[in-house]
């Protein structure tokens, strides 16, 4: 017996109705998932990271000592040193990593999941700061005992290093992104890293009129300020706590900018 039409429609239709599509990840469980993912990629090369930005920030301070004595910019020194580490990380090196994924289509993976743009770009960025906190700690401890400064507010560098690392990391992400090829991705985060080392450790009253201001547009520059403020034997908490408030914005704007970017780049291609 000849099966109804309406029988032989259903299964038609039903193939050709497209499956439904699973629900987007939410941030935060995206963010972890890609935070540890990235993490974990990145461990073989945690050491040689840690000790190339250590000794580099730990060799800048060595040569200052010979310039500077003390006082507010002995000070400035040794915050700046210490924020350099996650200045080589966080926006270097991350810079390079995303000029590298874009180059090489590994956007395209990450365009494939459904997890948010922004836990994309916060999840790698969280993974390379992470790997600055021994390294800055270990900097700012030696350069306390090289200059003679105190030891007892250092835990001051628990707010200084994700604020400076999530405004870098963030800045870092929007140059590797926005780079129209690799090689150029990667001159932006040797420039930006330079930025840093010449405008966060060499003592504010000793540049230039010009390149003074351009020191705050610099997103570190305000934690390498509250760090510095820490060291006195009376630390103006309302003055520290104002240059991690600005820190902190700038570090959100900077986030956006690399989630756009993101983005961005995702579409393009």
């Amino acid at each position: 017996m000849e099966a109804p039409p309406e029988a032989l429609a259903a299964p038609a239709e039903r193939a050709g109705a497209a499956a439904p599509l699973a629900p987007r990840a939410r941030l935060l469980p995206a963010l972890s998932a890609v935070y540890r993912a990235q993490l974990s990629r990145a461990k073989v090369a945690r050491i040689p990271l840690l000790f190339v930005a250590t000794f580099q920030s730990i060799g800048i301070m060595v040569l200052m000592r010979g310039v500077v004595d003390g006082g507010s910019e002995a000070r400035a020194v040794v915050a700046g040193s210490s924020v350099l580490v996650v200045a080589f990380v966080a926006l270097n090196l991350l810079a390079q990593y995303f000029g590298q994924l874009r180059a090489g289509g590994g956007l395209d993976h990450y365009a494939t999941l459904p997890v948010p743009p922004a836990s994309v770009v916060l999840g790698a960025a969280a993974a390379y700061a992470s790997f600055t906190v021994p390294g800055t700690l270990v900097t700012a401890i030696t350069g306390c005992v090289l200059f003679g400064l105190p030891l007892a507010h250092l835990w001051v560098l628990a707010a200084v290093v994700p604020l400076a690392g999530a405004a870098l990391a963030g800045l870092g992400a929007a140059l590797g992104l926005l780079a129209p090829r690799q090689e150029l991705a990667t001159l932006l985060g040797q420039l930006g890293m330079s930025a840093a080392l010449l405008l966060g450790v060499l003592p504010a009253d000793r540049l230039p009129g010009p390149i003074a201001y351009a020191r705050d547009l610099l997103p570190s520059t305000y934690g390498v300020e509250a760090f510095a403020h820490s060291f006195g034997s009376h630390p103006d908490w309302a003055v520290i706590g104002l240059d991690l408030a600005v820190c902190a914005a700038v570090g959100v704007v900077s986030l956006l900018v690399a989630t756009w970017a993101y983005r961005r780049a995702a579409v393009s291609r």
